[in-house]
C-alpha cells in the first residue's frame, strides 16, 4: 500500500471496524458534568495497544481532536460510543479507557477496546508509513542504553576474574573420587575453573564490542555527523571499525595505537566468536605431513591469506581485556571528552539538536556539556512527570 495516496481507503476500513465508535465532540454528545476529571480508569483499557498508537490512530488517521495535556496528562481524546461519552487518554500511570460509571459500563468498554485493537492491526501500514517518514527527518531521540550495556561488561569481566583467582587459589588441589575397591579418580578444580574464567572473558570482550558500539552512535549524533534516522540506521549497520572512526580520530596519535590493538582483537573475536568457534586462534583444521598433524589455521585478518600456518591471532584473554581496560581508562573513564559527559547522563541523543547545533555548543568545551545535561535533564523530569 502506497501511503499517503491510499490514506482514504484505510481509513475507510479502520472507520468501519471502529463502527459504531465516533469522535463525541463532532457528534456533540453530552457528557456529565467534570466528566473530564471524574470519569474513572476501567478495567478494559488496561490492554489497550500502546499510548502512542492509539494517538495516531485517531488523532493523526482519523482526525479526531485532542483536547491536549493538562496536570499529569499528556493527551485525551472523547469518543462517542451508541451516544455516551467515553474518554482515551494518556496519563502519568499510563494509557486508560475512562467510564463516568465504571462498573456497569464495563462491558461496553471491553468492546471499544476489542474494536480499537482490531483498527490498530488495520492501520498497520499507516503506521509503518510514519516510522519510515520520521527516520528521513531530525524529529526523534535515539534511546541510551550505555550504561546497561555497560554493566553487563563490567559484571563479565568481574567473574572472569573471580574464577581466575578461585582457580589460582585451587591449582595444587586434588580431588579424589573412588569408584570402587580397584577404580578411583583424580579431578583438578583448577583446569575446571580457569576454563570458565576463559569463557566469561571471552563474552566480556565481546560485551565490550556491543558497548563501544552504542556509544560510539551517540558519539557520532553528539558530534553532529548523525542527522536523521537514516544516518543512524546506516551506521548502526557498519562495522566496530566504522563506528570507532565517526567518533576518534585515528590520526590522533593518543588514538590510534588503542584502536590497533582493539581493531586486532575484534577480529580474533570476530574469528572466534562468529565464525563457527574453530578455535580461538584460528585452528580449523589439520594437514596431514610427515611432521604429523599441523594446524591449518584461519586467520580472518584483512590483506591475508585464507589459510595460514602462521595466524599471528594469537592472544590471551587476561592480556585483551588490559588493552580493553586502558582504552576505558583514556576515554569513558576521563573527563576529556564532552560527549562522554553527555551519554553517561542516559539522556536520549535527540536528533534535531544535532541539525540544529544545540548539541555542537555543548560540545564546546566539558563544562559547557555539564550545564547543558544539567538543564536537559530537569526538562526530561518534569516531561516524565506530565509537569506542563
Amino acid at each position: 500500500m502506497n501511503l499517503p495516496n491510499e490514506i482514504d481507503g484505510l481509513r475507510e476500513l479502520v472507520e468501519k471496524a471502529l463502527d459504531p465508535i465516533a469522535s463525541a465532540v463532532e457528534k456533540g454528545t453530552k457528557a456529565e458534568k467534570d466528566f473530564l476529571f471524574t470519569a474513572a480508569r476501567t478495567d478494559a483499557g488496561r490492554s489497550l495497544p500502546p499510548y502512542y498508537l492509539v494517538y495516531f490512530l485517531f488523532v493523526d488517521l482519523l482526525g479526531y481532536k485532542s483536547l491536549g495535556q493538562f496536570e499529569k496528562v499528556s493527551w485525551s481524546v472523547l469518543i462517542d460510543y451508541n451516544g455516551t461519552a467515553y474518554l482515551l487518554e494518556h496519563r502519568k500511570l499510563g494509557m486508560g479507557l475512562f467510564a463516568s460509571d465504571k462498573e456497569n459500563q464495563e462491558p461496553e468498554c471491553q468492546e471499544i477496546v476489542k474494536k480499537i485493537k482490531k483498527a490498530v492491526k488495520i492501520a498497520q501500514p499507516y503506521f509503518e508509513w510514519i516510522a519510515s517518514e520520521a527516520a528521513k527527518e531530525s524529529a526523534l531521540n535515539v534511546l541510551n542504553h550505555s550504561f546497561r550495556l555497560h554493566d553487563r561488561y563490567d559484571f563479565l569481566v568481574k567473574e572472569s576474574r573471580k574464577k581466575a583467582d578461585e582457580a589460582l587459589s585451587r591449582k595444587d588441589e586434588r580431588v579424589r573420587t573412588q569408584h570402587s575397591k580397584n577404580s578411583c579418580s583424580v579431578h583438578m578444580p583448577y583446569y575446571e575453573l580457569k576454563r570458565e574464567s576463559e569463557w566469561l572473558a571471552l563474552s566480556a570482550i565481546d560485551a565490550f564490542y556491543s558497548f563501544t558500539e552504542h556509544v560510539f552512535i551517540h558519539a557520532g549524533i553528539l558530534k553532529g555527523y548523525l542527522l536523521t534516522g537514516e544516518d543512524v540506521a546506516n551506521l548502526a549497520g557498519k562495522d566496530w571499525a566504522s563506528k570507532f572512526k565517526t567518533c576518534l580520530d585515528i590520526q590522533d596519535p593518543l588514538i590510534k595505537p588503542h584502536y590497533d590493538r582493539l581493531v586486532a582483537i575484534k577480529r580474533q573475536i570476530r574469528n572466534y566468536m562468529a565464525h563457527g568457534a574453530f578455535g580461538k586462534n584460528g585452528e580449523a583444521f589439520q594437514i596431514h605431513s610427515g611432521a604429523g598433524a599441523v594446524p591449518l589455521l584461519m586467520p580472518h585478518q584483512k590483506g591475508s591469506s585464507r589459510f595460514s600456518m602462521q595466524s599471528g591471532t594469537e592472544f590471551q584473554e587476561e592480556e585483551a581485556i588490559s588493552t580493553i581496560e586502558e582504552f576505558m581508562q583514556f576515554y569513558w573513564e576521563s573527563n576529556d571528552f564532552p560527549e562522554v559527559i553527555y551519554i553517561k547522563s542516559t539522556l536520549p541523543s535527540i536528533l534535531i539538536y544535532a541539525s540544529d547545533s544545540t548539541y555542537s555548543s555543548a560540545m564546546a568545551s566539558t563544562e559547557d556539556m555539564e550545564s547543558f545535561v544539567d538543564y536537559l535533564a530537569g526538562v526530561h523530569d518534569r516531561a516524565a512527570n506530565m509537569d506542563w
